[in-house]
């Protein structure tokens, strides 16, 4: 099991340590195996979703001696993402990937409303892992209670030709900002974006800033901006009871 250890909190977010590896931090799916799982698509029937769950925790269980990340199936569902996040906690997991990131990015009530119930309901000490998140969402999860972010965010981003900033994505066939970039050339850069904005987010934990950082961010899409009223909004009991008073 990976050691994880919270040093201090601005906010939900949390500043921490993973393998004395500072957190929030990139998570590079080479250093870090994923268990074996039952994905599918957002927006499906129950049944299928609980089938998912189902076959997800089974397979988890077959290859924890060689696993670190478990991954939290449920589609829409929030009580069968909890019901999978509870059991692989008990099989031994501390590492949970948030699985269909890109549609919980879409849908703003359900993204929030799951980052809280995952947080109150798995132990403090268990780390969270959101895929493929664009930049301008990074203080924003961090500042629900996201630990770690998938460097393959870069290489994905790379593949359709988009580039990332920290406050946007650009389809360089429409922006072309830069001509001719190679694939390669696109990761890199994309890579260095995402260092800095987990840099950003570090900083600004330490500082106890990092409500001022969401806010700003919060204007670059309509997604991010709901996501952080429905925060404030309908989970103010969760921003305050992790929320230091000076």
């Amino acid at each position: 099991m990976n050691k994880f250890e919270i040093k201090s909190h601005d906010g939900p977010g949390r500043l921490g340590r993973l393998n004395k590896i500072k957190t929030p931090l990139l998570i590079n799916t080479e250093d870090f195996k994923i268990a074996d799982n039952q994905g599918l698509a957002y927006n499906i029937e129950k049944e299928l979703a609980e089938w998912s769950v189902n076959e997800t925790i089974k397979k988890s269980s077959e290859v924890i001696k060689n696993s670190d990340i478990g991954v939290i199936q449920g589609s829409k569902y929030i009580d069968l993402r909890i019901k999978c996040c509870k059991e692989l906690e008990k099989l031994g997991y501390n590492m949970f990937l948030i699985a269909n990131g890109d549609d919980l990015l879409q849908h703003p009530k359900d993204l929030v409303e799951l980052i809280v119930k995952l947080r109150e309901n798995l132990n403090p000490n268990s780390f969270l892992i959101f895929p493929f998140s664009e930049c301008s969402f990074i203080p924003l999860l961090s500042y629900m209670g996201i630990d770690g972010f998938l460097i393959d965010s870069a290489k994905y981003y790379s593949y359709m030709n988009v580039l990332m900033t920290p406050t946007k994505n650009y389809d360089l066939e429409t922006y072309r900002i830069y001509e001719n970039l190679t694939r390669e050339e696109i990761e890199k850069y994309n890579m260095n974006t995402l260092d800095l904005v987990l840099r950003e987010v570090k900083w600004h934990m330490k500082n106890r800033s990092l409500r001022n950082l969401v806010e700003e961010r919060a204007n670059t899409s309509p997604q991010n901006i709901a996501a952080l009223k429905i925060l404030d909004k309908e989970y103010e009991d969760y921003l305050l009871k992790n929320t230091q008073l000076f």
